[in-house]
């Protein structure tokens, strides 16, 4: 079988170069590229795209981690992230799972656990150390509370999270299997509900307080 392709995305060049040779050590892998800033991965990843991404959140120069993921996932939605971070506050990893990443590790991950996560995100997977599992469940579970205060229904609550994720009313009404006017009176309610004017103020309101 061929090898799951992989590229680093990582400022610290003595732990590039440790995830390479941990990768590289692992059968099922071949690291593609390594590159230190999102400015540099961007347009080689675009033209030569791996399956993985392992990506750094704090990078030097004008692009971060999270905005690197999101253009690139804008042009080639087939391709995993792998956040590999010393971040783990639930802000941040919310924040990188909503721009498309599927999985969460800390820097102090022993090698054997990545290889292993690697494994289990190229096969559809959601792998991330059990801290920040936990932070993701109480984060959650926060919102979901949250959203009960405003006595939203279940229909409304999905509708939220769609929007909350980017999805444009036609989007919500096809995976909904709505019309687009039915959604667009679901929103108009949530808003009523929530006592705002607009998507970012509901976002807001819900999210990220």
């Amino acid at each position: 079988m061929d090898k799951i392709k992989i590229s680093i995305v990582e400022d610290l060049e003595v732990i590039r170069n440790g995830l390479a040779a941990i990768i590289n050590m692992g059968s099922d892998f071949t690291v593609l590229h390594s590159f230190e800033t999102a400015e540099e991965a961007l347009p080689v990843i675009l033209s030569y795209p791996p399956d993985i991404v392992i990506m750094d959140i704090h990078l030097p120069g004008g692009m971060n981690g999270i905005e690197c993921i999101k253009k690139i996932k804008e042009k080639k939605p087939g391709i995993q992230f792998m956040m590999f971070t010393i971040y783990e506050n639930s802000d941040t990893v919310f924040e990188a799972l909503e721009a498309g990443a599927a999985g969460y590790l800390l820097k102090n991950t022993p090698p054997s656990k990545i290889l292993e996560s690697l494994k289990e995100l190229y096969e559809g997977g959601s792998p991330m150390n059990a801290e920040i599992a936990k932070k993701l469940v109480l984060r959650f579970q926060h919102t979901a509370d949250h959203m009960n205060e405003f006595h939203l229904t279940e229909k409304e609550k999905q509708i939220l999270n769609l929007v909350s994720k980017g999805y444009l009313y036609k989007e919500i009404a096809f995976e909904l299997n709505n019309s687009i006017n039915t959604i667009k009176q679901h929103i108009r309610h949530i808003y009523e509900k929530l006592h705002v004017q607009n998507k970012a103020e509901a976002i807001n309101k819900i999210f990220l307080k």
